[in-house]
């Protein structure tokens, strides 16, 4: 049932916000560097790697420059008008086209890299795998604003493997334990609440039970 409301809701984001799309793919051709998707290895069902589609919003060869596969606030490898792409999450919209293909999911834990997903606890993995990946799920809503929570941190990366990451696999695997339709739609309401009102703490209301934020992850 999940799959049949994935193809009907992505569907009809496509057409649309088609105008959108395309008026976006034109300026960032004609802008930056010219590039206008990133496509960028993540971890799927099954553990199996698949190629997840964005708009660029950064530098080329940005993987290998600076803080590498994490992003943090002000990074001056992100392009101009990539900040706005960014910080309204349009460069996500490509996604749709994942979704269509079979890749992901409309909700669903976040893809990670590899070498990110190497860090989630087996227990975690094994959990996490067994569904589709999302465009948008519960850590997607808690780390909206990921890379504030990065910033002034003297070691990125190890804040990231050592606080972020074991988080992330809690929220994820509560979201596979918990799944099905009404959770489905409230997530797809709770970000599109969260997009428009980006300091909304809505999520607490409508999300019950989630595992408790750390310590070193509360702002």
């Amino acid at each position: 049932m999940q799959r049949l409301f994935d193809i009907l809701l992505s569907g009809i984001a496509l057409v649309l916000l088609s105008p959108l799309l395309i008026l976006v793919a034109f300026a960032l051709k004609f802008t930056g560097e010219g590039e206008i998707f990133y496509l960028q290895k993540r971890v799927g069902r099954n553990g199996q790697t698949f190629g997840l589609i964005k708009f660029a919003t950064m530098v080329k060869n940005s993987a290998n420059i600076g803080t590498g596969e994490i992003t943090i606030k002000n990074d001056p490898r992100v392009l101009p008008l990539g900040r706005l792409l960014r910080k309204t999450k349009i460069n996500e919209l490509p996604q749709i086209l994942n979704i269509i293909r079979g890749d992901m999911s409309i909700v669903g834990p976040r893809p990670m890299v590899p070498n990110t997903y190497a860090h989630y606890p087996e227990s975690a993995q094994r959990i996490i795998n067994t569904v589709k990946p999302g465009l948008t799920g519960v850590g997607s809503i808690i780390f909206r604003d990921e890379e504030r929570l990065l910033d002034g941190i003297k070691d990125p990366e190890l804040f990231y493997i050592e606080n972020i990451t074991p988080y992330k696999a809690e929220l994820e695997s509560w979201f596979v334990k918990n799944q099905n339709l009404l959770l489905y739609f409230k997530i797809i309401l709770v970000t599109a609440w969260v997009i428009i009102f980006p300091n909304s703490k809505i999520f607490e209301t409508v999300l019950k039970d989630l595992p408790s934020l750390p310590e070193s992850l509360k702002l």
